[in-house]
């Protein structure tokens, strides 16, 4: 038996697959529950240890799995909330170094590695 085709609508949303599904991405399903962009950072080999210490540390002490973007979202994050001003230095060595003091004048950050 012979399928009739000009009754399937051909407009396609770019976004959408043959009748209107959504196309599948790569890599996994995102889980968020708000607008996101994705974004690529460069960091220093020092600094993805430290990230990877703090989620061997944080999966040891809970058992919960948490992801180096998980990780990064919380920091800046907790920046916002914390309603820290970002806008203090004209480097980002004074910047560091402002965060850091704030970072260690406040009690039990549980950020070690």
């Amino acid at each position: 038996m012979t399928q009739r085709r000009d009754s399937i609508d051909k407009t396609q949303d770019p976004e959408s697959g043959p009748l209107g599904l959504q196309k599948r991405r790569p890599g996994r399903p995102p889980t968020h529950a708000e607008s996101w962009t994705k974004v690529t950072v460069v960091l220093f080999d020092r600094q993805i240890a430290f990230l990877d210490g703090v989620v061997q540390s944080i999966r040891a002490r809970s058992g919960n799995t948490i992801s180096r973007a998980q990780l990064i979202r919380a920091l800046v994050d907790a920046a916002y909330e914390a309603q820290i001003d970002l806008g203090v230095g004209g480097s980002e060595a004074e910047l560091r170094e402002a965060l850091a003091e704030r970072f260690a004048s406040s009690k039990g950050s549980g950020l070690s590695g």
